[in-house]
C-alpha cells in the first residue's frame, strides 16, 4: 500500500501546528504575568550602539565610476547618496551589492557608483541599514543610520583640469610614518594618491587589514573620504591568511575596466588624468614560486607573464596613446645598477652568494617581460617602492624611462636616503613636474621636469 503525501499540505501543517504552540506558549507567558520563571523582572532591550564605525574610504578612481568602503559595527547593508549639487538635491541611493541580492556584512560595507560623468565634482554621504540575520526566512530591517556630513570626490579622466598624483608606499601600518605621510596629502590635495605598495606586514584577520586601511590614522579618521585612492599591491599584501582575500576590503578595480580574460588582474588599470595616463602593474611576491617557504601555493610566474599580455593590448587604448605624459607604478623596482642587489629569479630559493638578499631587491623577470612595452608606450616614469630608499636613476641606452623609487618606514639617516617620501606629479605649464617630498625632515630632496 502507497501512501501520497501533498508537499505543500504538509508544510502548511507544520507551519500551523507551530503557529498552535507559539500561541500556547504566548498565553503561557501572559498568565505568568511580567515575571520571568526566576520571579526576576523581564530584561530591558538595550539600544543598538552607533552602526557607522568610519569615515568612507573612496577606492579606484576611474572616470565613469568610484569605490567607497566604510566600517560597520553590526549586520548591515550600506548605501551611498550621490548629487552633483553640494547640497545633495537629486541625490540618488546606491546600494552595496548591486541588483539582486543587497550585501550584508558586520565589518564593511563596499558600494560601488557607476555611470558616472567623466572629470565631474560629485557630493556624497553615506548610510546603512541595521539587518538581523536569523536565517533566510527570519530576517529584519530595524531601519537606517546616516552619516550626515557630506564628501565630495571629482572623476578621472582626459579633460581633467590641474590634476595631480601622489604617491606612497611602503607604510607596513607603521602609525608615526602613516602620521608624517597622510598630513603631507592633506597639504598637497592631489586629485588621486596610489598607495604603491606594502601597506600591510601580513594580515591574517580582516580587523588587522581594517585598521590598515579602514582605521588607518585616528588623526587622520577621514584620510580617503575626499581623496581616492589607487591600490597597488606589494609583496607582504599578499601575505597572511586575510590577505588572499584582501578585495573583500580594498575592492579590485571595475570589472568592465579590462577584457573577461584578464578578470583576475584587478590591481592593474590604465586611466587618464589629464595629460597623464597613470599605468598600474603588480610585480607580486619578492620570492619565486619555488621557494619552500611558499609551500608551492604561489603562481606569480603565471601572474607577471598575464599581466604583461594585458600590458601589450593597454598600451593601444586611446587612454595611453593620446597622453602627453605617461607614469607607470609598480611595487618592486624593475632596475638596480648595484651588481650585488638579488633580481628576483635566483632559482629555487633565491639564494646565492652573488647576491646580498636571499628576497628580489628588483625584478629582473618583469623588467624583461614589462621594459620593452613601457618603452615602445613611450612611459617617460617607472615610480616603485620596496627597498625603503628613495633613489632616481635617469633613462640610458636600454631603457628609455627614468626609474623613481620611494623610501620607506625604517631606518632613519637623511644622508643616506633612508626616510619616508611622498611623490607629486602634476602638469604644470605643459611639462610634468615630478616632486620627492622627505616628509621626516619636512624637505624637497628631488625635482624633476618633464618636458
Amino acid at each position: 500500500m502507497s501512501i501520497t503525501i501533498n508537499r505543500r499540505g504538509f508544510v502548511c501543517g507544520i507551519a500551523a501546528a507551530a503557529a498552535s504552540a507559539a500561541a500556547a506558549a504566548d498565553k503561557n507567558k501572559s498568565a505568568a504575568g511580567t515575571k520571568s520563571r526566576s520571579g526576576e523582572p523581564p530584561a530591558k532591550k538595550v539600544k543598538p550602539g552607533k552602526l557607522i564605525a568610519s569615515a568612507p574610504v573612496l577606492q579606484n578612481a576611474a572616470e565613469t565610476s568610484m569605490g567607497v568602503a566604510f566600517a560597520v559595527t553590526a549586520d548591515a547593508s550600506g548605501w551611498v547618496d550621490v548629487s552633483q549639487s553640494p547640497d545633495m538635491s537629486g541625490a540618488v541611493r546606491v546600494f552595496s551589492g548591486g541588483t539582486g541580492l543587497m550585501d550584508v556584512n558586520d565589518k564593511v560595507a563596499l558600494i560601488r557608483i557607476r555611470g558616472l560623468k567623466p572629470a565631474t565634482r560629485y557630493w556624497y554621504r553615506i548610510g546603512a541599514d541595521r539587518i538581523v540575520f536569523k536565517g533566510g526566512y527570519d530576517m529584519a530591517n530595524l531601519g537606517p543610520e546616516v552619516d550626515e556630513k557630506v564628501h565630495s570626490f571629482k572623476t578621472l579622466g582626459a579633460s581633467v583640469q590641474d590634476g595631480s598624483f601622489c604617491v606612497i608606499n611602503d607604510t607596513h601600518d607603521r602609525k608615526p610614518v602613516l602620521d608624517q605621510v597622510l598630513t603631507k596629502i592633506e597639504e598637497l590635495k592631489p586629485s588621486v594618491v596610489i598607495w604603491n605598495g606594502d601597506a600591510s606586514n601580513t594580515s591574517e584577520t580582516i580587523e588587522t587589514a581594517m585598521g590598515i586601511f579602514i582605521h588607518t590614522h585616528e588623526r587622520h579618521p577621514e584620510y580617503a573620504a575626499d581623496t581616492p585612492y589607487m591600490f597597488v599591491n606589494g609583496n607582504h599584501d599578499f601575505r597572511g591568511r586575510f590577505n588572499r582575500r584582501l578585495c573583500d576590503l580594498m575592492m579590485f578595480r571595475e570589472p568592465t575596466e579590462r577584457a573577461p580574460k584578464y578578470a583576475e588582474l584587478g590591481r592593474n588599470f590604465v586611466q587618464r588624468l589629464g595629460d597623464i595616463a597613470l599605468i598600474g602593474l603588480d610585480t607580486g611576491e619578492d620570492k619565486l614560486d619555488s621557494n619552500k617557504k611558499f609551500a608551492g601555493i604561489f603562481r606569480m610566474a603565471e601572474y607577471r607573464k598575464l599581466q604583461t599580455r594585458w600590458l601589450a593590448e593597454a598600451i593601444e587604448m586611446p587612454a595611453v596613446k593620446e597622453a602627453k605624459f605617461k607614469v607607470a607604478f609598480c611595487h618592486i623596482p624593475l632596475f638596480d645598477p648595484r651588481p650585488d642587489q638579488n633580481p628576483g629569479d635566483i632559482a629555487p630559493d633565491d639564494e646565492s652568494p652573488l647576491y646580498k638578499n636571499n628576497w628580489a631587491s628588483w625584478q629582473r623577470t618583469c623588467a624583461n617581460l614589462w621594459g620593452p612595452l613601457l618603452a615602445k608606450a613611450g612611459v617617460q616614469l617607472v615610480v616603485c617602492a620596496h627597498q625603503h630608499c628613495f633613489r632616481y636613476n635617469a633613462p640610458e641606452p636600454g631603457r628609455p624611462w627614468a626609474h623613481l623609487v620611494g623610501g620607506g618606514c625604517n631606518g632613519v639617516n637623511a644622508n643616506r636616503n633612508l626616510f619616508p617620501t611622498v611623490i607629486e606629479g602634476k602638469v604644470i605649464d605643459g611639462k610634468l613636474s615630478i616632486t620627492v617630498h622627505d616628509v621626516l625632515y619636512k624637505r624637497v630632496v628631488f625635482q624633476h621636469v618633464f618636458a
